[in-house]
């Protein structure tokens, strides 16, 4: 009966999509490696020092080695040797829907564990807590969100900033304009050539694109930190078996402090393929994350 209420509900592709996904929660991504000896593995182009691309088929970054990582012990784990990883480029639109279908079978870009998200994919423990925050032109003269007021501010579509910004409008700067980017090199471009006074995204999203600007003494991002995001590994929901062993790798860097050495490796040392550096230290809320290792959603993380 639910079945047949989403197929008849489905007025558009995307509801078709949508409903496949949940249709599908039940996965059994051990049981595809087995047979294929292979992992399909949802990346980002542009997500900051966390997921991005090289060149044509060619992605790393922090949450991409950390799940590089865990594909390597699952092949441990289930005695088959190295497992070929097939690359997904994914958007903030079609990441959940793509790990629902069964299209991508681990998710590793810049994904908030949120208690929506819980209802219809599963996280690992979080290794990265993210502060969403506002990049800005240092001659702006905005040193708040509130003094955003009247002025055009780009937001990433699909992004939890959306809902963020919106929330902004709401309390403190009814007159924002909200410009979408379809995603975030787009969003910096909105503020890089003065079609956006401000950028809100995540803040190592948003201090990597300053490091690789042409100019980085150009942009600033304001303290203030709009929202508190666990960023995780989005895996199927409802595999239990996959859950477990993904978990497992998880916990194992956090306890060994191989998390540690590459956060330092991809956020405090020059990165390709520019050299530059994110510098952007561990928060004290990452560094709970390590002590501590939990796939607890982002509602657990708002300061109360």
């Amino acid at each position: 009966m639910k079945t047949t209420h989403c197929l008849l509900a489905a007025a558009t592709a995307a509801a078709l999509l949508l409903c496949a996904g949940r249709a599908s929660a039940q996965t059994d991504v051990l049981k595809k490696i087995r047979e294929s000896g292979a992992i399909t593995m949802g990346v980002r182009d542009a997500s900051g020092a966390m997921s991005f691309t090289l060149g044509p088929g060619s992605y790393t970054g922090f949450h991409v080695e950390v799940c590089e990582r865990v594909i390597a012990d699952i092949g441990k784990a289930l005695q088959i040797g190295k497992i070929h990883v097939k690359y997904q480029l994914v958007t903030p639109q079609n990441r959940m829907p793509l790990v629902q279908n069964g299209t991508v079978d681990i998710e590793c870009g810049t994904t908030t564990n949120n208690a929506a998200r819980q209802k219809d994919v599963a996280f690992a423990p979080t290794l990265y807590v993210e502060g969403v925050r506002i990049a800005v032109k240092a001659t702006s003269g905005v040193a708040s969100a509130a003094q955003l007021a009247g002025k055009a501010v780009a937001v990433t579509t699909g992004s939890t900033s959306v809902q963020l910004l919106r929330k902004l409008k709401r309390d403190n700067a009814p007159e924002i304009a909200q410009v979408y980017a379809k995603d975030n090199s787009e969003g910096f471009l909105l503020l890089e050539s003065g079609r956006a006074e401000g950028f809100v995204a995540d803040g190592q999203i948003l201090a990597t694109l300053i490091s690789r600007s042409k100019e980085p003494a150009q942009y600033r991002l304001l303290d203030q930190v709009l929202s508190v995001e666990p960023i995780a590994i989005m895996i199927p929901k409802g595999d239990a078996a996959f859950k477990k062993l993904v978990d497992q790798s998880v916990l194992a860097l956090a306890r060994s402090g191989d998390a540690a050495r590459i956060y330092d490796k991809w956020f405090m040392q020059p990165i390709a393929p520019h050299g530059a550096k994110v510098g952007l230290p561990a928060s004290a809320l990452t560094r709970a994350a390590w002590a501590n290792p939990s796939d607890k959603p982002m509602e657990d993380y708002e300061v109360r």
